[in-house]
C-alpha cells in the first residue's frame, strides 16, 4: 500500500488528486497540507487522514512514499526538488518549473534519488487521444501535414479555489505564466506525443486582452496565446484562452494524406475521420473532462502503478523537460517578435 501524501490543497487538489488517489486500491491518503491549514483540515476530515500546518512533516516521515505537488507555480520546483531529496516519489502538477534550469535540477535529482518524477499531463489519458495515438501510429491516414490544436475556457477564476480575479493564476510572482502554462503547456505535449516529433521552432503571441486584475488593471500574465509550431516536417497552430466565454474548446484537428482527424471537435463525437475517399467514420469513445464535469484523469492511477511497478511512468522526464523548453520559448519569441528555437 503506497502512502501519499499532498502539498497544496487548491482545486486541482479538491478534484482530481485527493478524490482519484482515494479510489485507487492501491494508495492511502494520508496527510494534506496547505498555506491555509484550514484547507488541509477540512480535506483531512473528509478523507480520514491526518494535516499538517509544515510540510516538512510530510516529507520528513518515513512512512510517507509518494507526495503530490499541487501549489502556485513559483513552488513546483523547490517543493519537488526536496521532495525527492527526502527519498519520496513525485507527481508534480504542470507546469513542472519557471524556468529551464530548475526543471533540469528535478530532472537531475530524480535520477540521484532513484524516485519516480512524474508531471501531470493528463490529456495522454483522454480516451479520443488514446485511440487517435493508435490510429496516426497505425499508417492508415498516412503522414500528417498539419494540425490545429486548442484549449480554452472561460479562465481559471472560475476554477480556482480562490474565486474572482484575487486568484494566484493572474500574478505573475506566483504563476510566471498565464493560459500558456495553464493550458497550452497541456496542448505542447499532446502534439509532441501524438505526432511522435519534436516542436524545433515556435512563433508566438502571448497576450493580455481581456483579464483584469482587483485594481482593473490588465493582468500581468498572458490570458491568450497563438503559437505556429514547427517539427521537422509538420507545421500547425496552437491556441490557449482564458476568454473562451462560451463552451469550453478542447480541440485537435490533424491534417493527413489520406484523411483529415477531429478529436473533441464535435458536440455528439469524441473522434471523427474524414476520409480522402468521402468516407466518415464517427467515435464514441469518452469525454475530455472540462471544469464543469469532472472525469477520471487517470494520471494517479498511472503515478501509483509506476511506483508499484518499480518503472518509469509514460510521460518520461525527457519529454517533459522538453516540453518545458518550448513553453519558454513561446514566451521569448512573443517577447522579440521573432521564431525562437527552444534551447535545450
Amino acid at each position: 500500500m503506497i502512502k501519499v501524501g499532498i502539498i497544496g490543497c487548491g482545486s486541482i487538489t479538491r478534484l482530481r488528486h485527493a478524490p482519484e488517489y482515494h479510489q485507487n486500491p492501491n494508495c492511502e491518503l494520508a496527510i494534506f497540507y496547505d498555506a491555509i491549514p484550514s484547507r488541509a483540515k477540512e480535506l483531512a476530515v473528509i478523507y480520514g487522514a491526518n494535516y499538517t500546518e509544515d510540510y516538512h512533516d510530510i516529507l520528513r516521515d518515513p512512512q510517507i512514499d509518494a507526495v503530490s505537488i499541487c501549489t502556485p507555480n513559483h513552488t513546483h520546483a523547490p517543493f519537488t526538488i526536496e521532495a525527492l531529496h527526502h527519498g519520496k516519489h513525485v507527481l508534480c502538477e504542470k507546469p513542472m518549473a519557471i524556468h529551464l534550469a530548475e526543471a533540469k535540477d528535478m530532472q537531475k535529482q530524480a535520477k540521484i534519488s532513484e524516485k519516480i518524477l512524474m508531471i501531470g499531463f493528463n490529456q495522454r489519458f483522454f480516451p479520443a487521444h488514446q485511440k487517435a495515438k493508435e490510429i496516426l501510429d497505425s499508417g492508415v491516414l498516412g503522414r500528417i501535414i498539419s494540425f490545429r490544436t486548442s484549449f480554452k475556457h472561460r479562465g481559471p477564476e472560475n476554477w480556482s479555489i480562490e474565486k474572482g480575479n484575487n486568484t494566484w493564476f493572474f500574478n505573475k510572482n506566483s504563476a510566471f505564466f498565464g493560459a500558456l502554462g495553464d493550458l497550452g503547456i497541456h496542448k505542447l505535449d499532446l502534439i509532441q506525443w501524438l505526432t511522435n516529433e519534436k516542436i524545433k521552432k515556435v512563433h508566438a503571441v502571448c497576450s493580455t486582452l481581456d483579464k483584469r486584475d482587483r485594481n482593473g488593471n490588465k493582468i500581468s500574465v498572458d490570458d491568450n496565446s497563438f503559437c505556429i509550431l514547427e517539427t521537422d516536417t509538420i507545421t500547425g497552430t496552437m491556441e490557449a484562452s482564458w476568454t473562451c466565454y462560451g463552451k469550453e474548446d478542447n480541440s485537435t484537428i490533424l491534417y493527413c494524406e489520406k484523411g483529415v482527424m477531429r478529436i473533441y471537435d464535435d458536440s455528439k463525437y469524441d473522434l471523427i475521420i474524414n476520409g480522402k475517399d468521402h468516407s466518415v467514420t464517427n467515435m464514441l469513445l469518452g469525454k475530455a473532462p472540462t471544469n464543469d464535469e469532472q472525469i477520471k484523469s487517470g494520471v494517479i492511477d498511472e503515478f501509483i502503478d509506476s511506483i508499484l511497478n518499480n518503472r518509469q511512468p509514460c510521460i518520461s522526464l525527457d519529454d517533459a523537460v522538453y516540453t518545458m523548453s518550448v513553453t519558454l520559448a513561446c514566451i521569448e519569441s512573443s517577447k522579440i517578435n521573432q521564431a525562437v528555437i527552444p534551447s535545450i
